[in-house]
């Protein structure tokens, strides 16, 4: 089906006018723009150019004219193209009246003269083709008819009945014509990093330039010999290190560039949602990138929304535009209906707002608006193309950062003490020194060179990277656990989570909710619980009975108030909304007869109270015939009865028949809610007040809406007609869940809006309530004292009847006393506390669009075992980056003491690892390694231990003890070889082969005992199971692989490149001998109790600080106080600056002041300078 317009409208074509570029541009024509079409009132636009202003300013007049004119914008130059988007008013083959820069000139800034210049909402449904209470036809792709701008603009006696059906389907996408003219509910990507250019981030590091232009130098030098003296091979050296630096830079790159895909794929994902929509006059759910310019969509309290757009109906529709406009109030908003009718009686002012901003919140109300811009032509799309940047570190990636600088910076000073060591031993031998001058510049060279390789091998860039693939890795796999990370700090601090407070409906429970028992009037009750019962106790027998005037008040407050819809999906027909709606819908429609549309549609609804989580009820009210006009409410059983004085006393009589509720009855009410809630039922009850007019004469009506009454004058004097109990069974998988939080030293906090006894009995039977733990109500927790408060949270198990400011004091004060925060919300009163928590959790399924805004993690499937699981995870990242701390540190420590004692003992000044062997070795501890230990995935046994400190050092005393140990090993085993390996294996080292073959047994040994032991670091307590889960780590076998293959490839193929010569049978056995021989020296390690290693360790570390304490001191004294007078005199020239500046601009102020301003009339009154609030943007 698609829409036409009725024949006797036949469609002319556009008026054109030639462009620039030979395409058409659509624009208004201002022949028909007479006295009508000009506006009065107050401004509708501030030159200002915000989004809103809060400024009335007078009516102008153009000079020789009494038109009125707001703020001088004409409705003619209402939408004129701005330079920067001209392009977006030039549509070629545009089938629709409006070009997507004609729509956004109503929002950006908010202008009521465009919205009149368009037509209004009339001229809006007729010019994007679409009806305002039908929406888009499902079946169209392209469109057929052409508007254009003067028959939609021009007013008609025929409204959105010009619009009709017609069976006709056309060929092409869905969709087509509308998407290639508006665009589609999309972002272009953010431009990522081409290889190329990660690969040139990568090399553009000042070590590796330092190193790339020494190997120029030595392969320079090199050719030079091998061509003087016609043989040779020294140029290699220069080749190798070329390559050996190209393979390292290209890991990089690549490693950065995979990292950018996988983010990419997550980031696509967390902006995807479904919203509720109207297409061919039934409400259905669709993603967000498929909403287009003219569908209808549907607006509830906790919405994000979509797409710019105007109000067509609503109820107190209030909306947050802070994150879009800068506005910190609550923006109300009228109906673009209304705001027309007064365009055309000329009784607007600027205040009227029937625009909603994309980006924005709904607060409160409910409606539907018609989408005019999606994607990069609505307001927030334009405002976060233009933000669009990289994330920011996480603070892991912060602290490894600082710390990889403090290594680096002791490598630079080892590699720079080595190099005056070794420059001053070639300066002392150069007269003795018979070598060519070539000769000598090489031996120079090589010096410089292994001085750079050891500054290359200290830095451990690695550590960031080692964060970076370990996140990628955790969120990567944690989406298929339903967790879906939109911040990345909270990956790394849910590990260290000490504190859970949990909602209960859908998160400990399965959301599966079931009207099982209830009680109408104050005799009626009923139950769908197991047979056995009575059959007059079933609802089936309890309905044979009720009058039909009961049954009728019970279907009206079930159908009509309520936000839940029914859709048709796969042939069946279900409800979508709320879980509470939908069961109590479910029921209404089994047992009563209901049809929701019928109901709906029969009903004059006057005024809509949606859910609120602080009053916990929400409420409607409709035309009555009989009895003028009838409020409905329903919400939290013990506060509904609160609100009424009457109840329906018999329900099988004809008619609806009240009477007093007197303490005995609502002793009885009381009882039965009693009675459902110790059965872990969640109760609803139901009231209802009928008014002979509207509104009522003693109720305070809104400011800013006459014909909307405060909420809380007319809740009182209720009848109640009755309470629910609703079943919501508790997920199997939570006892277990919550247990394992238990044994990871977490605590679980149940806070629900549910009444204390179903809280209780729910918390009992998933075991959060122990014997000794405290249950309150949040209205006596939020009036308890900070000391009294101090001493019941770490206590408190059960937070009933709360408040989401409840929950919020509770997670502050939580973190008050040091504790580490994780918190779930699904409502948008709960974006506070969601914000406040260290790492906040919405529900995917039942959260609002705010609380995931608000949120660090969506629990795509609502499950409390998905928060353990982030724990788990969390704890793995963290383990991955300590795996990986303790490798690299291990490895630098012997590489640098290795190159540095094997240099200086070199009578030619070289060290046992050549440069291009220490590039493998820095390859192997950085990309290999961080490849390799940042992908384990978390065992079960990763929650048996308690969370770390929130302070605590990136080191532990475990670490240390195998770091040391490991460090201490290697290079006693490596120096044995280097000093002692003539003597052991025979060689003549003045034999130049020998004395290769020994060095490649000391770089093959030294490489082994890195691959070994990357084993032990798998562990990072005392325990011995280095290969525990081994064999679901495909990314550590694989890597592990690659290097025993690369080192295997280098000894046997290496050759002069790597200065290395092949190895016999023996040696190669005396290598891995050596090296695996670091296995059991771990095991040793590990039984060295920590307490004992402690002592020494600490020991040692105060000796050291003794030492170095005169230096330190000397150094504060000596350069501390230039630091001190240079930042002084920095700071005076600034002010003087600043000085300078201030009164020249003062200067050049009143002299423009007195050039143009006219002398201000006696008693004038002089206005303060208007503010225009600024633009902030809150990114998602």
């Amino acid at each position: 089906m698609a829409f036409t317009f009725a024949e006797e409208e036949v469609l002319s074509p556009p008026e054109h006018s030639e462009s620039i570029s030979g395409t058409s541009t659509l624009k208004p024509s201002t022949t028909r723009l007479t006295t009508e079409s000009f506006l009065d009132g107050e401004t509708l636009r501030s030159r200002s150019g915000s989004f809103n202003s809060s400024v009335n300013t007078v009516v102008r007049s153009r000079a020789g004219s009494d038109l009125p004119v707001y703020d001088g914008i004409h409705p003619s130059e209402a939408l004129s193209p701005d330079r920067q988007y001209e392009q977006d008013f030039q549509i070629e083959d545009n089938k629709f009246a409006f070009s997507p820069g004609q729509l956004n000139k109503m929002l950006n800034p908010k202008s009521l003269a465009a919205f009149k210049a368009l037509g209004g909402l009339p001229g809006l449904e007729k010019g994007l083709q679409t009806n305002m209470v039908a929406g888009l036809s499902v079946d169209e792709k392209q469109v057929h008819g052409r508007v254009t701008f003067d028959q939609a603009t021009t007013p008609s006696s025929k409204g959105p009945a010009n619009l009709t059906y017609s069976t006709s389907i056309s060929s092409g996408s869905p969709f087509e014509d509308r998407i290639r003219v508006f665009g589609q509910n999309r972002l272009p990507a953010r431009k990522t990093n081409g290889f190329l250019k990660l690969f040139w981030q990568a090399y553009n590091d000042k070590i590796i330039i330092l190193l790339t232009i020494a190997a120029i130098v030595s392969l320079s030098l090199g050719i030079y010999e091998t061509v003087s003296d016609g043989s040779g091979v020294d140029w290699i050296e220069g080749v190798a290190i070329c390559v050996a630096i190209l393979i390292v830079t290209t890991v990089t790159a690549a490693n950065d560039w995979q990292k950018e895909r996988q983010f990419s794929k997550l980031n696509k994902r967390n902006n995807d949602r479904s919203v509720k929509t109207i297409r061919s006059g039934k409400s259905c759910m669709i993603s967000i990138f498929d909403v287009t310019v003219g569908d209808i969509l549907h607006l509830e309290p906790g919405d994000a929304i979509p797409a710019d757009g105007v109000l067509i109906s609503g109820h107190g529709v209030k909306c947050d535009e802070s994150s879009a406009t800068g506005e910190s109030d609550q923006m109300k908003k009228m109906s673009g209906h209304e705001v027309w009718q007064r365009l055309l009686d000329g009784t607007a002012t600027s205040k009227l707002d029937p625009f909603l901003i994309s980006g924005s919140k709904v607060l409160e109300g409910v409606g539907t608006y018609l989408v005019t811009s999606v994607g990069p032509y609505s307001t927030y799309g334009r405002i976060l193309l233009s933000l669009q940047e990289s994330d920011d570190p996480t603070p892991l990636q912060a602290k490894l950062g600082k710390l990889a600088n403090w290594i680096g910076w002791l490598g630079a000073g080892a590699a720079t003490v080595l190099f005056l060591a070794l420059l001053v031993r070639f300066l002392v031998h150069l007269p003795n020194n018979s070598a060519s001058p070539a000769a000598k510049g090489q031996e120079f060279v090589d010096i410089l060179i292994v001085a750079v390789t050891v500054i290359v091998v200290a830095i451990p860039e690695g550590l960031p990277l080692a964060v970076t693939l370990a996140l990628a890795f955790a969120t990567t796999r944690m989406v298929k656990e339903n967790n879906l990370v939109r911040v990345l700090r909270a990956c790394e601090t849910m590990g260290n989570a000490t504190v859970i407070c949990s909602d209960k409906t859908g998160t400990l429970t399965q959301n599966k909710m079931t009207v099982v028992a209830g009680t109408w009037g104050s005799d009626g009750s009923f139950h769908q619980l197991e047979e056995g019962h009575p059959a007059s106790m079933h609802i089936s027998g309890f309905l044979k009975n009720c009058s039909a005037a009961v049954k009728d008040l019970v279907v009206k407050s079930i159908a009509l108030n309520s936000t839940a819809f029914e859709e048709e999906k796969d042939g069946c027909k279900q409800f979508l909304g709320s879980k509470t709606e939908v069961a109590l819908l479910q029921l209404a429609k089994d047992y009563f007869g209901m049809d929701v549309a019928v109901e709906r549609a029969s009903a004059e609804t006057v005024q809509f109270i949606p859910f609120d989580s602080s009053r916990k009820c929400m409420g409607i009210v409709y035309r009555e015939p009989s009895m003028g006009y009838r409020l409905l409410v329903k919400g939290a059983s013990e506060l509904m009865l609160a609100s009424c004085s009457a109840i329906i006393a018999d329900t099988e009589k004809t008619g609806v028949h009240i009477s007093q509720l007197s303490s005995e009855r609502r002793r009885k009410v009381h009882a039965a809610i009693g009675s459902y809630a110790n059965q872990s039922l969640r109760t609803i009850g139901m009231a209802y007040r009928d008014f002979p007019c509207w509104p009522p004469p003693n109720a305070q009506t809104l400011e800013d809406d006459p014909s909307m009454v405060r909420f809380e004058d007319i809740l009182g004097d209720m009848t109640w007609i009755g309470v629910v109990g609703i079943q919501d069974p508790l997920r199997p998988e939570v006892p277990a869940a919550i247990q394992k939080c238990r044994a990871a030293g977490v605590q679980v906090k149940m806070v629900t809006g549910d009444n204390i006894a179903t809280a209780t009995a729910i918390a009992t039977s998933c075991g959060i309530k122990t014997p000794d733990g405290l249950v309150m109500e949040g209205c006596h927790f939020r009036q308890l004292s900070d000391a009294d408060m101090d001493e019941v949270v770490p206590r408190l198990q059960v937070l009933a009847r709360s408040s989401p400011d409840d929950k919020r004091i509770l997670v502050e004060k939580l973190k008050r006393i040091g504790e580490t925060v994780a918190v779930t919300g699904d409502g948008t009163n709960d974006g506070p506390a969601l914000r406040a928590a260290d790492v906040g959790f919405s529900m995917g399924i039942a959260g609002t669009e705010v609380a995931k805004e608000a949120s660090s993690i969506i629990l795509l499937d609502d499950n409390f075992k998905s928060i353990v699981t982030a724990i788990a995870w969390g704890r793995a990242v963290n383990d991955a980056v300590s795996k990986f701390l303790q490798f690299q540190v291990t490895v630098n420590i012997t590489a640098v003491i290795l190159t540095f004692v094997s240099a200086l003992s070199s009578n030619e000044n070289e060290s046992v690892l050549t440069a291009v062997q220490l590039l493998w070795v820095n390859l192997i501890m950085d990309t290999f390694a961080a490849l390799a230990l940042a992908t384990d995935a978390p065992t079960e046994k990763i929650l048996d231990r308690k969370p770390v400190s929130k302070n605590a050092s990136l080191f532990t005393i475990t670490m240390w003890k195998m770091i040391l140990g490991q460090a201490v090993y290697q290079l006693a085993i490596t120096f044995m070889l280097y000093f002692a390996g003539a003597r052991l294996f025979g060689f003549d080292l003045s034999d130049a082969h020998q004395q290769r073959e020994l060095d490649t047994i000391v770089f093959n040994t030294f490489v082994w005992m890195q691959i070994f032991n990357g084993f032990n670091n798998r562990r990072l307590d005392n325990k011995l199971n280095i290969f525990e889960g081994i064999f679901q780590n495909y990314w550590f076998l694989s890597i592990n692989a690659i290097m025993v293959g690369g080192q295997i490839m280098i000894i046997f193929v290496g050759g002069d490149a790597f200065q290395v010569t092949p190895l016999t049978g023996l040696q190669w056995g005396v290598c891995i001998l050596c090296a695996i021989c670091c296995l059991p020296w771990a095991v040793v390690l590990r039984i060295v109790p920590d307490r004992h290693f402690a002592v020494v360790f600490n020991g040692v570390v105060k000796c050291i600080n003794l030492i170095l304490w005169p230096f330190q001191k000397s150094l504060e004294m000596t350069v501390y106080p230039v630091q001190r007078f240079t930042s002084r005199l920095r700071k005076k020239e600034q002010t003087k600056l600043y000085t300078f500046s201030d009164e020249e601009a003062s200067v050049s102020v009143s002299m423009s002041m007195n050039l143009e301003s006219p002398p201000a009339p006696e008693n004038a009154v002089v206005r303060p300078p208007t503010a225009v609030p600024p633009i902030t943007i809150t990114p998602s």
